[in-house]
């Protein structure tokens, strides 16, 4: 019984500006911090086109190739950049949600977490935004579907902001139900209630700002589970995004990093009631470093604790 740990050293050579949030620190903290758990460590491999096809078309997987610098950083949008490692990192971040889903269906691993970047819950099907350059977890849902042969994939964003990428790229699909908390208003604007999808197969749940867990717990055992519960997906998703913390600098949820662990105990539960434990995790965002370390930590934890 295992918990896979998927990571590249890659993904520290991603680098941004002075003072952007979405930085390599992140990583170098939760890492360490992962040290001596009962992890399958295992090293997450650069995406292949076919991969990155599953979510997006071939012209935009040139347009990202031909904006990557040779030198220095460039930006793509107001929050969004570039330098010279950040492609074959966004690569590994994409290849280890695919190798993620290939282990945990293969049974390799009861569960999976990647610790790669950049994020990707904001990457629309043409558009890089968000710090996000590829729709990691879309990707994951579509290789599991088209690849593996699964009927239903769930995923699950707890990311304090709106995953508007992952949801203009699985909307369509109704095999996946997309399901997302976050704070609004607040970036990116887009995930009101009433955007459902064509096929019914998308629950956004809007929080205020100040919300804190006893509120959080309730939407969670009230409204999500019983959703994915009816939905019985074959694989659960997470984009795992700890920025919902209260100590965390972009938003003003106001969650514990116990709370975060009653997140992940709830849905690997579900996990193991419908699709026999099989959960993929990926990080999202999370800029308070010491948030992120506490809170990402606990959520490892619980998953090693759910593969037992």
């Amino acid at each position: 019984m295992t918990t896979a740990l998927i990571t590249h050293p890659d993904c520290l050579n991603h680098l941004t500006p002075d003072g952007h949030p979405e930085r390599v620190a992140r990583l170098e903290a939760l890492l360490p911090a992962l040290e001596g758990k009962d992890l399958l460590r295992v090293r997450a491999p650069l995406a292949e086109d076919d991969d990155l096809l599953l979510a997006h078309p071939a012209d935009y997987l040139d347009t990202i190739r031909a904006a990557a610098p040779d030198r220095g950083i460039k930006q793509l949008d107001p929050d969004t950049w570039m330098s010279p490692g950040s492609l074959n990192a966004a690569l590994r971040a994409a290849g280890g949600a695919v190798r993620a889903v290939d282990m945990v269906l293969a049974g390799e691993a009861d569960n999976a977490f990647v610790a790669c970047r950049p994020p990707g819950h904001h990457a629309e099907t043409r558009s890089p935004m968000g710090f996000c350059l590829f729709g990691n977890v879309a990707i994951a849902a579509k290789h599991a579907l088209e690849r593996h042969g699964l009927e239903r994939v769930a995923i699950v964003d707890f990311d304090v902001h709106h995953g508007n990428g992952t949801q203009d790229l699985v909307q369509s699909d109704g095999r996946i139900l997309f399901v997302s908390t976050h704070q609004m208003p607040l970036y990116p604007g887009t995930g009101a209630p009433s955007e459902t999808g064509p096929h019914g197969t998308v629950l956004n749940i809007a929080l205020d700002e100040g919300t804190e867990g006893p509120a959080y717990r309730h939407i969670l055992t009230e409204t999500i589970l019983p959703r994915l519960r009816a939905f019985r997906p074959e694989l659960l998703i997470l984009s795992s995004g700890f920025d919902a913390h209260a100590e965390d600098p972009l938003a003003g949820v106001a969650l514990a990093d116990e709370d975060f662990a009653f997140i992940t105990d709830q849905l690997c539960a579900l996990a193991a009631e419908v699709c026999a434990g099989r959960v993929v995790s990926c990080l999202e965002g999370g800029y308070d470093l010491g948030a992120l370390v506490s809170s990402g930590s606990l959520h490892v934890d619980r998953l090693i604790a759910a593969a037992d």
